[in-house]
């Protein structure tokens, strides 16, 4: 079973994450952030993985917080979930449109955390939500989970389009890299031995 629970508590969010890799895109998310929701149910649908995220936050000040520290939570339960990453393709990447937008996302499960972010919105929010924090989650999930992960906006002019396209990118890329390569058995797809540091 390649799934993992974790829990954050700080004075700022409480945090409880669970995921598991192998499971069939089912979710239950409430991060008090409707748009950020969206956005994770997009992770789950489309992997496919089973995601459950429960999260309280300091909304009263922003949103910041509660999405950087999910973004943690879910990387380090993430990481727990892949062990010591045998057998896994280890490599995924996608390119994912949403009407007018496009976005290219490329995974590396490679035990080394890097974010690469390329992507400009139009609009400061979507609703509620600052637009600002799409990389902010991607950076805490990439450190956290240990994957070098790039984030592209090749086009776009409608700011919920584009962050959209990113996620379900993200997604489908992500779960390429973490699914099973029947081929390579047991064997951790790195000529060091190993993708865990």
């Amino acid at each position: 079973m390649r799934s993992a629970k974790y829990e954050r508590d700080t004075k700022e969010t409480r945090i409880a994450v669970a995921v598991d890799l192998d499971g069939e895109g089912k979710s239950d998310i409430s991060t008090g952030i409707g748009f950020f929701d969206h956005m994770l149910d997009q992770i789950a649908r489309h992997a496919p993985l089973d995601l459950t995220v429960a999260a309280k936050g300091d909304l009263h000040i922003d949103g910041h917080h509660t999405v950087e520290d999910v973004g943690i939570a879910l990387g380090k339960a993430v990481d727990e979930a892949l062990g010591d990453r045998k057998g896994i393709a280890r490599y995924g990447d996608a390119h994912v449109p949403l009407d007018e937008a496009l976005a290219r996302i490329v995974v590396d499960v490679s035990g080394r955390p890097f974010l690469v972010f390329d992507v400009a919105f139009p609009a400061a929010k979507i609703g509620e939500f600052d637009t600002e924090l799409v990389r902010e989650f991607f950076q805490a999930f990439a450190m956290n989970a240990r994957i070098g992960l790039h984030v592209e906006a090749l086009r776009g002019v409608n700011s919920h389009h584009i962050a959209e396209s990113c996620f379900k990118g993200f997604a489908r890329a992500f779960g390429k890299a973490v699914a099973p390569d029947p081929r390579r058995g047991g064997v951790i797809p790195s000529t060091k031995g190993t993708l865990t540091g």
